[in-house]
């Protein structure tokens, strides 16, 4: 039998599969911790079709050896976050595919395997990030996008608190609150977590310096101030432009750590024919100026692939040599 490859000097290695050592939290204290990038985009560059409500949410069902490589390859290019597929992974959804509650809840449990197994394929730490998407991805009809469901705060805690359960259950080192279109939902998501047992991340999209429903950013992020099983804050799955100014507002504002990790800056057309258009803004270069406003976690969303995160741990130190798999695909928002 062969023995088990080295870590690093100073330190025993894990068993394969184990969660890191340290807490993400004492990570971001020495610096910027590199996100991966855009897992739907990843899954059709190796050819799977998500055509589905489900999204990449199908493939724990239909495919999970392929969400295990799309995390590998992130893994490999130098993300040292992996973010479950779990963001359009809902009870109501499985439930419309015949799927009941407690084969729902294994598939949850799946999604943190899936990505566990991948982090472990490095000789460093790998987090795992429990993707928890908003109400609206659970629609599929880009109302993700809109907020103000017509939902009550309550109702959405409701609707949230289940799957935060399950997935926490699940044993995650963080649960990723993302994509999140206006403060009322980010309200609701707060509550539904509180007594989880895990830190989380809330990660507003937002256009125009606002929320997706039309807040001012001050008011979003001014949700956390004092919240201490929020580790970060900030926003995901907006035009790289905004970024900026949204890790500025969210470093002032909070006092704590931001998340920042845009899409490439194409812009999906939901009329007509359906698909991405312009070219990719986002850049590697970036980074510097988003570490130096606050930024801890960094990396990318829609359209963004291995190749951009392998480039963007190198620009913030933390990279390989060379990247691993295809950068940005095709398909709509969502991760």
């Amino acid at each position: 039998m062969n023995p088990a490859p080295a870590g690093p000097p100073g330190r025993e290695p894990r068993p394969p599969g184990s969660a890191p050592g340290r807490p993400l939290g004492r990570a971001l204290e020495e610096g910027p911790v590199v996100l991966d990038g855009g897992l739907s985009n990843q899954l059709e560059a190796q050819g799977r079709d998500l055509s589905d409500a489900l999204w990449s949410a199908r493939l724990l069902i239909e495919g999970p050896g392929a969400i295990e490589a799309a995390h590998t390859a992130y893994a490999r290019a130098g993300a040292r976050v992996l973010t479950t597929a779990g963001y359009q992974a809902t009870f109501e959804g499985f439930a419309r595919r015949g799927i009941g509650r407690a084969e729902a809840v294994g598939l949850f449990a799946r999604s943190v395997r899936l990505a566990r197994r991948a982090a472990g394929t490095v000789e460093r730490d790998v987090w795992v990030a429990g993707s928890v998407g908003p109400y609206g991805a659970m629609l599929a009809d880009g109302s993700e996008y809109r907020g103000r469901y017509g939902l009550s705060v309550r109702e959405l805690e409701r609707f949230h608190r289940p799957r935060i359960e399950a997935l926490a259950a699940a044993g995650p080192d963080v649960l990723a609150l993302e994509t999140v279109p206006d403060t009322e939902e980010a309200e609701a998501l707060l509550r539904a977590v509180e007594g989880c047992g895990l830190p989380v991340w809330l990660s507003y999209s937002v256009a125009g310096g606002r929320t997706r429903a039309g807040q001012p950013l001050e008011t979003a992020f001014d949700l956390v101030r004092g919240r201490e099983d929020v580790l970060a804050v900030g926003v995901n799955c907006s035009d790289p432009a905004e970024a900026g100014r949204a890790v500025a507002v969210a470093a002032e504002v909070s006092g704590k750590p931001v998340v920042v990790y845009p899409n490439s800056g194409e812009r999906w057309e939901a009329a007509g024919g359906r698909g991405w258009t312009g070219a990719p803004t986002f850049t590697a270069d970036a980074a510097r100026d988003w570490a130096a406003a606050g930024a801890r976690l960094i990396g990318g969303c829609c359209r963004v692939g291995p190749r951009t995160i392998a480039a963007l741990a190198a620009v913030l130190g933390a990279g390989r040599s060379a990247p691993d798999g295809p950068g940005p695909g095709s398909g709509r928002p969502g991760r």
